[in-house]
Protein backbone atom coordinates (compact mmCIF):
# COMPACT_ATOMS: atom_id res chain seq x y z
CA UNK A 1 0.00 0.00 0.00
CA UNK A 2 1.44 3.61 -1.04
CA UNK A 3 2.68 5.42 2.22
CA UNK A 4 0.39 8.57 1.27
CA UNK A 5 -3.04 7.15 1.32
CA UNK A 6 -4.66 4.31 3.28
CA UNK A 7 -8.57 3.78 2.50
CA UNK A 8 -7.67 6.92 -0.04
CA UNK A 9 -7.23 9.11 2.99
CA UNK A 10 -3.88 10.97 3.12
CA UNK A 11 -1.72 9.82 6.04
CA UNK A 12 -1.10 12.99 7.35
CA UNK A 13 -4.49 14.28 7.88
CA UNK A 14 -5.55 10.94 9.81
CA UNK A 15 -2.17 11.83 11.96
CA UNK A 16 -3.85 15.54 12.10
CA UNK A 17 -7.00 14.04 13.50
CA UNK A 18 -5.86 12.48 15.45
CA UNK A 19 -3.58 15.23 17.21
CA UNK A 20 -7.22 17.27 17.38
CA UNK A 21 -8.58 14.53 19.53
CA UNK A 22 -5.43 13.97 21.63
CA UNK A 23 -5.01 18.00 21.94
CA UNK A 24 -8.84 17.96 23.13
CA UNK A 25 -8.52 15.27 25.64
CA UNK A 26 -5.45 17.09 26.83
CA UNK A 27 -7.82 20.69 27.01
CA UNK A 28 -10.30 18.46 28.64
CA UNK A 29 -8.00 17.06 31.62
CA UNK A 30 -6.11 20.57 31.79
CA UNK A 31 -9.46 21.65 33.02
CA UNK A 32 -9.80 19.02 35.65
CA UNK A 33 -6.25 19.58 36.64
CA UNK A 34 -6.83 23.19 37.70
CA UNK A 35 -10.14 22.81 39.01
CA UNK A 36 -12.82 23.24 36.52
CA UNK A 37 -16.09 21.45 37.84
CA UNK A 38 -16.13 18.48 35.08
CA UNK A 39 -15.39 16.05 38.53
CA UNK A 40 -18.91 14.09 37.64
CA UNK A 41 -17.96 13.56 33.90
CA UNK A 42 -14.41 12.26 34.48
CA UNK A 43 -12.92 8.97 36.49
CA UNK A 44 -16.52 7.60 35.61
CA UNK A 45 -17.85 9.96 37.77
CA UNK A 46 -17.44 8.18 40.64
CA UNK A 47 -15.17 10.38 42.25
CA UNK A 48 -17.43 13.65 43.01
CA UNK A 49 -21.13 13.69 41.69
CA UNK A 50 -20.16 17.40 40.96
CA UNK A 51 -17.89 20.11 41.35
CA UNK A 52 -14.08 19.79 40.70
CA UNK A 53 -11.34 16.45 41.37
CA UNK A 54 -9.72 15.98 45.02
CA UNK A 55 -6.09 16.84 44.67
CA UNK A 56 -4.71 13.52 43.75
CA UNK A 57 -6.76 13.05 40.85
CA UNK A 58 -5.73 16.84 39.85
CA UNK A 59 -2.59 16.06 39.84
CA UNK A 60 -3.44 12.54 37.72
CA UNK A 61 -5.36 15.01 35.27
CA UNK A 62 -1.76 17.16 34.98
CA UNK A 63 0.23 13.67 34.21
CA UNK A 64 -2.79 12.40 31.72
CA UNK A 65 -2.27 15.78 30.19
CA UNK A 66 1.88 15.19 29.71
CA UNK A 67 0.63 11.67 28.63
CA UNK A 68 -1.51 13.32 25.66
CA UNK A 69 1.33 15.42 24.58
CA UNK A 70 3.82 12.86 24.45
CA UNK A 71 1.23 10.86 21.96
CA UNK A 72 0.74 13.62 19.75
CA UNK A 73 4.66 13.89 19.04
CA UNK A 74 4.24 10.16 18.82
CA UNK A 75 1.27 10.44 15.95
CA UNK A 76 3.47 13.59 14.38
CA UNK A 77 6.77 11.60 14.05
CA UNK A 78 5.09 9.02 12.81
CA UNK A 79 4.40 10.82 9.78
CA UNK A 80 7.58 12.60 10.02
CA UNK A 81 5.61 15.78 10.59
CA UNK A 82 8.52 16.54 13.73
CA UNK A 83 11.31 14.97 13.51
CA UNK A 84 11.69 11.42 15.45
CA UNK A 85 15.15 12.21 16.53
CA UNK A 86 16.80 8.63 17.90
CA UNK A 87 13.53 7.20 17.83
CA UNK A 88 13.40 3.89 15.00
CA UNK A 89 9.96 4.08 12.93
CA UNK A 90 9.66 0.23 14.54
CA UNK A 91 9.60 1.97 17.99
CA UNK A 92 6.88 4.17 16.96
CA UNK A 93 4.64 1.91 15.43
CA UNK A 94 5.33 -0.25 18.11
CA UNK A 95 4.01 2.79 20.27
CA UNK A 96 1.35 3.65 18.25
CA UNK A 97 0.05 -0.12 18.75
CA UNK A 98 0.45 0.47 22.42
CA UNK A 99 -1.31 3.26 22.01
CA UNK A 100 -4.40 1.63 20.03
CA UNK A 101 -5.20 -0.95 22.50
CA UNK A 102 -5.03 1.55 25.38
CA UNK A 103 -7.26 3.79 23.69
CA UNK A 104 -9.40 1.30 23.59
CA UNK A 105 -9.56 -0.05 26.40
CA UNK A 106 -10.04 3.55 27.79
CA UNK A 107 -12.84 3.89 25.24
CA UNK A 108 -14.54 0.89 27.34
CA UNK A 109 -13.96 2.41 30.68
CA UNK A 110 -15.61 5.44 29.08
CA UNK A 111 -19.02 3.54 27.88
CA UNK A 112 -19.28 2.67 31.66
CA UNK A 113 -18.99 6.39 33.18
CA UNK A 114 -21.95 7.57 34.78
CA UNK A 115 -22.07 10.91 33.01
CA UNK A 116 -23.02 11.09 29.21
CA UNK A 117 -20.57 13.52 28.86
CA UNK A 118 -17.57 10.80 29.14
CA UNK A 119 -19.69 7.73 28.19
CA UNK A 120 -20.68 9.68 24.65
CA UNK A 121 -18.21 12.62 24.02
CA UNK A 122 -15.01 11.33 25.63
CA UNK A 123 -15.69 6.92 24.45
CA UNK A 124 -16.23 8.51 20.77
CA UNK A 125 -12.81 10.43 21.09
CA UNK A 126 -10.79 7.38 22.39
CA UNK A 127 -12.78 5.49 19.75
CA UNK A 128 -11.85 7.61 17.24
CA UNK A 129 -7.74 7.58 18.72
CA UNK A 130 -8.01 4.09 18.83
CA UNK A 131 -8.54 3.70 14.99
CA UNK A 132 -6.31 6.44 13.97
CA UNK A 133 -3.46 4.39 15.82
CA UNK A 134 -4.38 1.55 14.05
CA UNK A 135 -4.47 3.22 10.84
CA UNK A 136 -0.84 4.95 11.54
CA UNK A 137 0.68 1.76 12.64
CA UNK A 138 -0.49 -0.35 9.60
CA UNK A 139 0.87 2.38 7.57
Amino acid sequence: MPRDSILSVDIEVIALLAVALLALAAAFQLGLAVGAPWGAAAYGGRVVSHGALPTGYRLGSGVAVLVLLAASWVVLASVAVVGRGPVTVDVLTAVLWGMAVLFALNTLGNARGRHPLERWGAGVVTALLAVCCVLLAVD
